[in-house]
């Protein structure tokens, strides 16, 4: 049985392609900085409990990410796909932006996915393994005053290509950059909270509908399914094709 790693995996985006991943044959450690989130995934998901790790991790933290990898091996012998999917975002004004602000989101954004292929790329090579880094459309278009995630997810990019290239042929690396994806649900009890979409909302996407974390997680499973190891230093965006549409107000 495969052994998948995925950060932030108690909340959004993650905590569904757990789901995915689970459905789907593989063990999986999740790697969750939010101690609150990672308590209540551990509740939802004890009917699976053989099949997951709870590991408490901040991912801007080395001495956090080595002890992960250690943990993770010990307790399942292997590490076939990493996804790093832990991000946060702070939404100021560049005046009121603090260096410390901007180093958090940098730190977890992309200096962790550094450190988690970095702890786990000697496992991954051993079993032919992949690494998927969830990037943004905010890697090529922005909203105001989201400096640092929008920086974070450019560097994902990059990243992602001299991982490729470094680390092939014994492992692939790929990114998935999501666009509108409705996760207010998705979060942990006390800040849950569905959003009401509007039909134009939907209407924007030409695809006809805001996106949905089961979007991602499927694109997550394509891409380390070993058959797809013809695909290595990409990066596919998922967003209804909303990218795409020239607006004019």
């Amino acid at each position: 049985m495969k052994t998948a790693i995925i950060t932030g995996g108690g909340q959004g985006i993650g905590r569904v392609a757990t789901q995915y991943l689970l459905t789907h044959g593989y063990r999986v450690a999740i790697w969750e900085a939010d101690t609150d989130a990672l308590a209540e995934l551990r509740e939802a998901f004890k009917a699976s409990s053989a099949q997951i790790l709870f590991v408490s991790c901040d991912v801007s933290s080395e001495m956090n990410v080595k002890k992960a990898a250690e943990q993770t091996i010990s307790h399942f012998g292997q590490i076939d796909a990493l996804i790093n999917n832990a991000a946060i975002m702070i939404e100021k004004p560049l005046n009121s932006l603090t260096l410390d602000e901007w180093n958090r989101v940098i730190g977890t954004n992309l200096t962790g996915p550094f450190l988690c292929a970095k702890h786990t790329a000697s496992y991954l090579a051993a079993q032919k393994g992949s690494i998927i880094n969830i990037g943004s459309t905010r890697a090529f278009q922005s909203e105001t005053d989201t400096f640092a995630y929008s920086a974070s997810k450019g560097g994902i990019l990059a990243l992602t290509h001299s991982m490729a290239v470094s680390l092939g042929p014994d492992i692939r690396v790929n990114t998935i950059s999501p666009g509108w994806i409705d996760v207010s649900g998705l979060k942990k009890k006390a800040k849950a909270k569905s959003d009401e979409l509007r039909p134009e909302d939907h209407s924007q996407h030409p695809a006809g509908r805001v996106g949905q974390a089961d979007d991602i997680a499927r694109m997550i499973l394509f891409l380390i399914a070993p058959e797809n190891s013809f695909i290595t230093g990409q990066n596919f965006v998922v967003d209804g094709g909303m990218s795409r549409k020239m607006i004019y107000v």
